[in-house]
């Protein structure tokens, strides 16, 4: 005997209308919920997977943001540390010219009248630190002293006091004596191994007591000032730094900045790191000696042509500053430009996701309300498709 229940075909077909709608109900729900119409490979696995590969590369590009990121301000740093160098070379260009318009003069007149050697005597001389030499006959006149002496020093720099007997040194460079007896030979008082300014490391005797020089101490003064500058370009171009990436503090491949733009980094920009040290400048500090063999070395700013040549090394320094800001600002350019182009590729890359998965919210919420109206009418279907034998239980009773 077999113990299923036999419904009508009017009712079975109810039934199924009723489960029906029911997992329909149950998917709408699902998809009002989490927000998406294909939540699994079992939805639709082409979207689903098609949607997860454009997902996984809009993280790679997100995640290559961070390093695109920190290279704009790398090279940010890198230019506002040339800017500010600039303008310590420019300050080094101010110091320079000053040094050059501070003149130096050697002058005094003698404190004893000239007279002539006993024998033939040769001076030696430093002026502005050459060594030079004057050679005096015994029959030489204060006058022909006085031409031997312009001829070695320079024109009109010696010359006879009112009274003719004395020699007056009105030179336009410092001028000392190697020993007191070159001194004393033409009438000047003998100097102390302490007195007076010295052009480096001469072996020139104290200045006399006659003779007076002004302008180089004030050139030293400058000099000092310059290397201080030299000393800030240094540590300014140490501390333009970001994130322990410095661009400006010497080249090679080890500093130059590589910032890549796709997860397989065939696409990348490398940044080449320059030198903008004093060094790597070009520039080169002052110093406090001179070499007085065949050369005269720069010593204390005290010659014209140094101060000229330092000054040209300070523009040549000017234009590899603007170039280096040039490069700089235009691989700045670049990298902001895939900066916002990668910003928007994530963008259209979770668009493209998004429109394979998500689910239209309005549509759904409608899809809602129509399932449940659908599911009353089932019922009320299914409780009509049974009133045939609702009329057989009223015979019975």
């Amino acid at each position: 005997m077999s113990s299923n229940v036999t419904l009508t075909a009017a009712t079975r077909q109810n039934l199924l209308s009723l489960q029906d709608t029911a997992s329909l109900t149950a998917t709408t729900q699902n998809r009002l919920s989490t927000g998406l119409k294909v939540s699994s490979a079992l939805d639709n696995p082409v979207s689903f997977f098609t949607s997860q590969s454009l997902s996984q590369r809009s993280g790679d590009l997100s995640n290559l943001l961070d390093g695109i990121s920190n290279g704009v301000q790398a090279i940010q740093a890198a230019n506002q540390g040339i800017t500010s160098i600039q303008k310590l070379v420019d300050q080094a260009k101010s110091v320079a010219n000053q040094a050059l318009s501070t003149q130096i003069t050697t002058t005094g007149t003698a404190s004893t009248a000239y007279s002539a050697p006993a024998a033939a005597t040769t001076l030696n001389l430093y002026v502005n630190g050459a060594a030079t030499t004057v050679s005096l006959a015994s029959t030489d006149t204060i006058d022909q002293a006085i031409t031997k002496l312009n001829g070695a020093v320079g024109a009109g720099s010696f010359a006879k006091d009112t009274t003719g007997t004395k020699i007056v040194i009105n030179a336009s460079s410092d001028v000392e004596f190697q020993s007191s007896a070159d001194q004393t030979a033409i009438g000047f008082s003998g100097g102390t191994a302490s007195s007076g300014p010295t052009y480096g490391t001469t072996t020139a005797v104290g200045q006399s007591s006659d003779l007076s020089v002004s302008g180089v101490s004030a050139r030293a003064t400058l000099a000092t000032q310059f290397n201080s500058l030299l000393t800030q370009i240094d540590q300014l171009a140490n501390d333009a730094s970001f994130n322990g990436t410095n661009l400006i503090h010497g080249k090679g491949s080890n500093n130059d900045l590589t910032i890549n733009f796709n997860p397989k980094g065939n696409s990348n920009l490398t940044v080449t790191a320059t030198d903008e040290t004093s060094n790597g400048l070009g520039l080169t500090s002052i110093t406090s000696t001179s070499a007085k063999t065949t050369t005269v070395g720069q010593g204390n700013f005290l010659l014209n042509a140094d101060i000229n040549t330092t000054l040209n090394s300070l523009t040549t320094a000017s234009s590899q500053l603007r170039t280096d800001a040039s490069t700089f600002g235009s691989n700045l350019s670049v990298v902001q430009n895939r900066q916002d182009f990668s910003k928007n590729l994530i963008n259209i890359l979770d668009t493209g996701s998004s429109n394979l998965t998500a689910a239209d919210l309005n549509q759904e919420a409608a899809n809602s309300q129509a399932l449940s109206t659908r599911q009353s009418l089932g019922i009320s279907a299914l409780s009509l498709a049974n009133t045939a034998q609702q009329g057989i239980l009223q015979l019975l009773r």
